[in-house]
């Protein structure tokens, strides 16, 4: 997979470099990653990209100029998208991450700042407008950031632990079950019993119903999406 940012802010991009399963995807080419400086494409000698809005209003615009001449300066592989960063988009759920590493081999992200970009970029040169959630932010790097990091997820070999995938909260249709780690007790809480025990099948079948509970309690709407009737499941981590 080829990501492909236009940002005004390429330094914010060095947080996926901390990251090791970033860099051996990149490093073993199953992920790609190329910034562009959208100031790079400015038409005038003081490289300003944005301006005031006709009609007026608050705030400025991203111009289609600069936006234009930088989408049209990427390769691009026979499987491409752009996508606009923005809070005016669809939300992005897990199903989309999945859809795109599927269905395609390169996406653009471009990263929205200030109050937005001229209309007419959207409607000639984008092919769908993401938003990450029901906020605001002051800018698409970010969201662009939490596009690349899920759908890389789903890149096979870019996660070691292909299980560790499948059985990731929202991946699977619902919230995880609780887990716990050594130590067996710590100031009184104790690890649930039946985790001690080594029968598997107990186990797979206490964890399926805490991740029922859970996803019944915390994120309902996800049940409803399933058609899963939200029936009462007792009990937390006996």
């Amino acid at each position: 997979m080829r990501f492909d940012v236009v940002t005004l802010f390429p330094e914010c991009f060095g947080a996926v470099a901390v990251s090791k399963i970033w860099q051996n995807a990149i490093d073993s080419k199953k992920l790609s990653l190329h910034l562009h400086q959208l100031r790079n494409f400015s038409t005038n000698k003081h490289k300003t990209v944005d301006d005031t809005p006709y009609g007026g209003g608050a705030g400025m615009l991203l111009q289609i100029e600069p936006l234009v001449a930088a989408i049209e300066s990427i390769p691009r592989l026979e499987k491409s998208q752009v996508w606009l960063m923005s809070p005016q988009g669809h939300v992005w759920e897990q199903d989309r991450a999945v859809s795109a590493h599927a269905d395609l081999q390169q996406i653009i992200l471009v990263c929205g700042r200030y109050e937005g970009v001229d209309e007419r970029f959207i409607e000639g040169w984008v092919d769908q407008c993401i938003s990450i959630g029901n906020y605001v932010l002051s800018g698409g790097e970010l969201a662009a950031m939490v596009v690349m990091e899920s759908v890389s997820r789903v890149v096979p070999g870019v996660v070691g632990d292909a299980m560790s995938v499948s059985e990731d909260s929202i991946q699977s249709g619902g919230l995880k079950y609780p887990q716990f780690t050594r130590p067996r007790e710590f100031r009184g809480m104790m690890v649930p019993e039946v985790l001690l025990q080594g029968d598997h099948q107990k186990i797979a079948k206490w964890r399926e119903k805490q991740a029922h509970f859970r996803t019944l309690q915390n994120r309902p709407d996800l049940l409803k999406e399933q058609n899963i009737l939200p029936t009462e499941v007792k009990g937390k981590t006996k």
